[in-house]
């Protein structure tokens, strides 16, 4: 067999993985207990309807099917080819089939990058091999791939052993074969169905991220799982994620571990703060998808994504809970308020409605129905529906667990339920009941979200919310910020960065930079009050470690003193540093104490970080990190996504914070990145005082940190 005359090697790509009209499988065995047996086993077993090509040139037959010596010696060219032999052998069947016009591979064999130089030089093998030829390649040392509803399998994984999962809207992209199956065992217990499942391994061509750019606009996925260990190419993840979100595609994502650079000791507050993981957060933010903490978090709030749809839970939830106990009814208040789901009274007409067919309930929420809904499902379905014909709250969260574990009382709540949602189509319901099957898949055929227990549907209420507020937040194209070289002065000492960050828009208050205690002693008469003196120099970045800043310091005396303190200090602890000079600032009081910064992610680019700023930074940690550049609006809803917002907003008779000049501010660095990300790696201002409302903010320190090979710049 040979590929058509000029018909070049076949790009399908995903297409091939998915939707496979003929599969080979290179290594096929006639053992199923053997991996290349158990592809070949999967496929008779769950009926896949194509043509099924076992290559083994030892065989004449692989478990009642004719055996092929090679690629070569078949009827027709595969979509798609299995392969599970060893390294090199496995390099020379993906080249073949490249050859053939084989649309794409699964390679299954492991003994690449993860055994170490030998086999990456084999792995880059294998990625030349696909460049070269066309074919798409998952793998190596992966576990595979299959389609439910099309029942085309590459994989030899033992969850598809009994049985191939129902088919649903959901599919599964993992990095991990291991992380991946075991999300897709939890999948069932929650009634979910799913379309597609990949797991990339080494990724030697085939990246988790082309997997969701794909299933972006798969007409039989309506939710993607993605579990990430790590990120190859930034731009093909945040491109794949835009393309789900164009598509309406919610991706939900759990994403382990952090990047080796952000392992490494920071030159600033800001390095330690934006670390790699936390500009995931801002990649994921940015661009639409939700980040979860654990697999049940990621199953759960995946199957419930694809029974809402496009129901609402409200961008900031609340819930009416419905419950037949008193009891349970104030644990998921106590849920709600763990996870930040309101929970308000109800008014008066709806409290009335439910006093009208149960005159003992306790109705302002949560509901107390007591056990007489269990007798008429007329009884209940009022209940809910007045729950949900109310403003109050922006859904309805049903305590169920014990109730569909007794026939008759699932039977009457159910009727009531199939009814009531019916009319309520655009109002999203869930339900928390940990069981059994049957009674889960039921009220998700009626559109009602279920979740296992009372914390985790409350969780479940919250994620669903974040889920759409990235869903209505406008999608944000980076703004076109002109790059620039700066001047290797400013990253000098403070003043100078001062001055650079100054003229790029940040609040600072009027300095001076002197040389002698004479001119200190004139500069702080200037300038009046309480000054500041700080060492500068560019070889000494943490002035107070070395002695070189004195606060609180009145009158040309006072300064004459300080100057030849701090100056003294840094030529005994650093004698062989540089010295500039010494700044002279005013001593500036009152506000709230923020940390600004930036720092350059090695594969995102420049990313700007807001935090609470003085003995909070190091305590609490409490920062928010976002994707240079940000506008004014997104720099706001940064400052009020802090845990620590409250002491800005006003808390305990505090003046609310200027917020808009910290917004004004935290766009006007990002900026300041992104246009001069050639030179500089960090920048760092702590602390930045936020003043009352309409008072302003100012910057009180600044450091620029260049690039290394940047330092040999900086003048002398």
């Amino acid at each position: 067999m040979s590929a058509a005359p000029g018909a070049g090697p076949r790009r399908a790509g995903f297409d091939a993985v998915f939707r496979p009209r003929s599969i080979a499988v290179v290594g096929a065995s006639s053992s199923a207990e053997k991996i290349g047996g158990r592809p070949v086993r999967l496929l008779r077993q769950h009926g896949f309807p194509g043509a099924v090509y076992p290559i083994n040139p030892g065989a004449g037959q692989v478990q009642g099917l004719p055996a092929f010596a090679a690629l070569a010696d078949l009827p027709e060219v595969p979509d798609l080819v299995v392969v599970a032999v060893p390294g090199p052998a496995a390099v020379a069947a993906v080249a073949e089939a490249g050859q053939l016009g084989v649309g794409a591979a699964v390679v299954l064999s492991s003994g690449f990058t993860e055994n170490g130089p030998d086999g990456a030089a084999l792995q880059r093998e294998l990625t030349r091999s696909a460049q070269e030829s066309g074919i798409r390649v998952v793998g190596p040392n992966c576990l595979g791939t299959f389609s439910v509803r099309e029942r085309a399998i590459g994989t030899f994984s033992i969850a598809l052993e009994q049985s191939l999962p129902d088919a649903g809207g959901i599919s599964i992209v993992s990095q991990s074969g291991n992380l991946g199956s075991a999300a897709l065992s939890l999948l069932a217990p929650h009634g979910a169905g799913l379309a597609r499942f990949v797991a990339t391994g080494n990724e030697a061509d085939v990246e988790a991220s082309d997997a969701v750019a794909w299933l972006a606009t798969d007409p039989d996925t309506s939710v993607v799982l993605l579990v990430l260990e790590t990120c190859r190419d930034s731009a093909r993840l945040t491109a794949a994620l835009g393309r789900a979100r164009e598509a309406g595609k919610p991706v939900v994502v759990l994403k382990i571990g952090t990047s080796e650079a952000g392992q490494q000791a920071a030159l600033s507050h800001t390095g330690a703060l934006a670390g790699s993981d936390k500009v995931f957060d801002a990649v994921f933010a940015r661009y639409g998808a939700l980040r979860v903490q654990s697999l049940e978090e990621l199953v759960q709030v995946g199957a419930a994504l694809e029974v809402v749809g496009r129901r609402r839970v409200g961008a900031q939830p609340s819930a009416t809970v419905v419950a037949a106990s008193g009891g349970f009814g104030v644990m998921m208040a106590d849920a709600a308020a763990r996870h930040g789901v309101g929970i308000h009274p109800l008014g008066e007409a709806a409290q009335a409605r439910i006093r009208e067919v149960l005159p003992l309930a306790a109705t302002a929420n949560p509901v107390d129905t007591t056990a007489q809904v269990s007798a008429d499902p007329g009884v209940y379905e009022a209940v809910v529906d007045a729950a949900l014909s109310d403003g109050a709250n922006t859904t309805v969260c049903l305590m169920l667990s014990m109730a569909m574990d007794v026939p008759r009382m699932r039977a009457t709540m159910v009727e009531g339920l199939r009814r009531v949602t019916d009319r309520h189509r655009d109002r999203a319901v869930v339900a928390c009941l940990s069981g059994p099957a049957d009674a889960v898949a039921e009220l998700r055929g009626l559109g009602i979200a279920c979740f296992p227990s009372v914390d985790a549907a409350m969780a479940g209420v919250a994620a669903l919310g974040r889920v759409e507020r990235l869903r209505e937040a406008p999608a944000t194209a980076d703004a076109a910020v002109e790059a620039a070289p700066l001047d290797p002065a400013s990253w000098r000492n403070e003043a100078t960065a001062r001055a650079a960050l100054q003229a790029a828009g940040l609040p600072y208050p009027v300095a001076e930079t002197v040389g002698s205690a004479d001119e200190a002693a004139a500069a702080a008469e200037r300038i009046g009050g309480a000054v500041a003196l700080k060492i500068l120099s560019p070889d000494i970045l943490h002035k107070s470690d070395v002695g070189g800043v004195a606060l609180g310091v009145r009158g040309a005396e006072e300064a004459r003193a300080a100057f030849a303190a701090i100056t003294g200090a840094a030529t005994s602890h650093a004698p062989d540093a540089a010295l500039d000079g010494v700044l002279v600032a005013p001593m500036v009081g009152g506000g709230t104490e923020l940390i600004l910064g930036t720092t350059t992610d090695p594969g995102f680019g420049p990313v700007v970080m807001v935090g609470l700023g003085g003995v909070f930074t190091e305590i609490l940690g409490d920062t928010v990190v976002r994707l240079a550049p940000v506008t004014e609006d997104e720099a706001r809803d940064m400052v009020r996504s802090l845990q620590g917002f409250p002491l800005l907003d006003g808390a305990r008779g505090r003046p609310p914070a200027d917020v808009d000049a910290v917004a004004r501010a935290v766009a006007a660095l990002s900026r300041f990145a992104v246009r001069h990300q050639q030179d500089v790696t960090e920048i760092d201002i702590n602390p930045v005082l936020a003043g009352p409302r309409g008072e302003g903010a100012m910057a009180l320190d600044a450091l620029i940190v260049p690039r290394p090979t940047q330092h040999e710049e900086v003048p002398a």
